[in-house]
Formats: C-alpha cells, sequence, structure tokens
C-alpha cells in the first residue's frame, strides 16, 4: 500500500466519522423525548418546510442515487463485498457515513491487487437494487417537492 493510499483511507475515514457524529447529533436532538407522533413522517415533513430545504433534500438524494450506481460498479469492478449492506446502511445510517466506508473498501481492495478491474458485469440483482433505489428517490423527491 502506498503512502497516498494510506493518507486517503485516513481522509475517508476521518469524513465518515465528522458525518456519523454530524448527522447523529442532529437525529438525536430531532428524536428526543419531545418528539411526538411519528417521528419519522415528522422528520420528511421537516425537509419540505422551505425552498432552501427542498433543494438541499433532492440534491442529497439525487447525490445519494449516483453514489449508489457508483457502489455497485466498482463492487463489481474490483470484487468489494457487502456494497448492497453499504447501501442498507446509507439509508438507515447517512450515505455522508457508509459511503465513505465504502471507499475506504474499495482503496483496500485497490492495494491489495492493483491490476485488478477488468471484465465485469452487474448482475440482474444489481440492476434491480439500483431500479428500486431509483424508485426511492423519486418517491422521496416527490414527497419533498410536492
Amino acid at each position: 500500500m502506498t503512502q497516498q493510499q494510506r493518507w486517503l483511507i485516513g481522509f475517508y475515514a476521518l469524513i465518515a466519522v465528522v458525518a456519523l457524529v454530524a448527522t447523529w447529533s442532529q437525529n438525536l436532538a430531532y428524536f428526543g423525548p419531545d418528539q411526538t407522533g411519528d417521528a419519522g413522517l415528522a422528520f420528511l415533513n421537516a425537509t419540505r418546510i422551505n425552498p432552501a430545504s427542498r433543494s438541499i433534500t433532492v440534491d442529497l438524494l439525487l447525490l445519494l442515487l449516483a453514489a449508489v450506481a457508483f457502489m455497485i460498479i466498482e463492487a463489481r469492478r474490483l470484487g468489494v463485498r457487502f456494497v448492497w449492506l453499504y447501501i442498507l446502511l446509507g439509508f438507515m445510517i447517512a450515505i455522508s457515513v457508509t459511503f465513505p466506508l465504502f471507499m475506504i473498501a474499495r482503496e483496500l481492495r485497490v492495494a491489495k491487487a492493483p491490476d485488478i478491474g477488468g471484465a465485469w458485469t452487474l448482475k440482474a440483482v444489481d440492476v434491480a437494487g439500483i431500479l428500486v433505489v431509483t424508485a426511492i428517490v423519486v418517491g422521496l423527491s416527490w414527497f419533498v417537492l410536492r
């Protein structure tokens, strides 16, 4: 592993830690004891409060979709395992946490075998998964923008 790869892995790890603290400190504050009713729906409704919140929400959803496609393609190309776990946890925790973790796994894979990355194909489950994630993103974007 090169020095540059070590620095890059450290950089990704730092982003993941900061993202976890930054997002979940706010999530825990939002979902705290003062929250009444359906907290998940209230959270989604809060993303629709004004044009700025709608803009950033849809922006992040579409960035998530691009990240998911990249993650799946790179996972298949390089043989990175558990790509769907990273994606699922991206929805449950935060994509800003799990994408850098995936990038660490990707960088470790490249460092282990720098000549990998030849012929590859997406599996049917990958295409179906991308379509499901796309439907979720479109649905959430419609909800936010309506």
